[in-house]
């Protein structure tokens, strides 16, 4: 299984995550047959969801969400504090020619739009606050620079995000994936700052240090450079949707009976798409009888 670990440098004012997401993204890729811009679009998303909600135990849930107005349409990632991420896009099939430096033009398939992060809590224990929403305008549509963007305008917590999905031609075509976010908490020394960002400038590429077997624990030894750190957690990581088949027939039985007696009538059954995970759920006629039974 692939994990997501937590720490911390510098006396608690370095905060550390980092993320392994090879597996995540290539179940994401896989249920949502997306385009490899996509692929690399919804990747980084995923994976800075999971780095994003990585050390908020008190939330129950923490979902990603970029209204944009690029061919992409928009992108969604939710996690929860066990690890366990799940999203999807609005329009998986745009591809746009890669970048004169040869990567995928992640920014050109985002376009313009709003970046939202949204915290719940008190699912666990059956209540529902008020979700805590923060929101920027999508300053690259890069993924890991918008991460950054809202840290530091949203929470005022000066941040570093390194995102990346490297593909390949044959399947499984997500070849390595994965992230680490540093965040500079009240009181973190400018020289170390200055240290953490010139070590960043020089590192190699997050996904060819993940492609060659890199741990979460590699990451952020690429990101701090020779700047000690400690592990405080780490969870295990994967995608996985919290659908199914008794929650298609609740929602289909929310529709009423006059909708459910149409369905039976004319369809002689129902189908149920989840947008999250693209799991279809088909309800036969005695599915639907048993709904109107009941």
């Amino acid at each position: 299984m692939e994990k997501l670990v937590h720490g911390s440098a510098q006396d608690g004012t370095v905060r550390v995550m980092a993320a392994i997401t090879t597996e995540v993204t290539r179940e994401a890729v896989r249920r949502h047959q997306t385009s490899p811009t996509v692929s690399a679009a919804l990747g980084r998303v995923l994976t800075g969801t999971l780095l994003l909600g990585a050390s908020l135990k008190e939330f129950d849930r923490l979902t990603v969400k970029i209204e944009c107005d690029g061919p992409v349409g928009g992108i969604v990632g939710e996690a929860d504090k066990h690890g366990t991420v799940r999203g999807y896009v609005k329009n998986p099939a745009p591809e746009l020619p890669v970048k004169e430096n040869g990567k995928f033009d992640v920014g050109g398939v985002v376009g313009d739009g709003m970046f939202y992060v949204i915290r719940e809590s008190g699912f666990d224990v059956g209540l529902h606050r008020e979700p805590y929403v923060g929101s920027v305008p999508i300053v690259s549509g890069e993924i890991a620079e918008d991460f950054a963007y809202y840290l530091a305008r949203s929470e005022q917590i000066p941040s570093a995000v390194l995102l990346g999905v490297l593909l390949q031609n044959t399947e499984p075509y997500v070849a390595a994936a994965g992230g680490v976010m540093i965040q500079m908490m009240p009181g973190a020394n400018e020289h170390i700052i200055t240290m953490i960002e010139d070590t960043i400038r020089h590192a190699p590429h997050i996904t060819s240090v993940i492609n060659e077997g890199a741990a979460p624990e590699d990451l952020i030894k690429l990101a701090l450079g020779v700047i000690d750190f400690e592990i405080l957690g780490e969870r295990e990581v994967k995608f996985e949707c919290n659908c199914s088949f008794e929650r298609a027939v609740s929602l289909i039985g929310s529709l009423g009976n006059a909708e459910v007696e149409s369905m039976l009538k004319e369809d002689k059954g129902a189908s149920m798409t989840c947008g999250f995970c693209n799991e279809t759920y088909n309800l036969t006629e005695e599915n639907l009888q048993n709904i109107l039974d009941s």
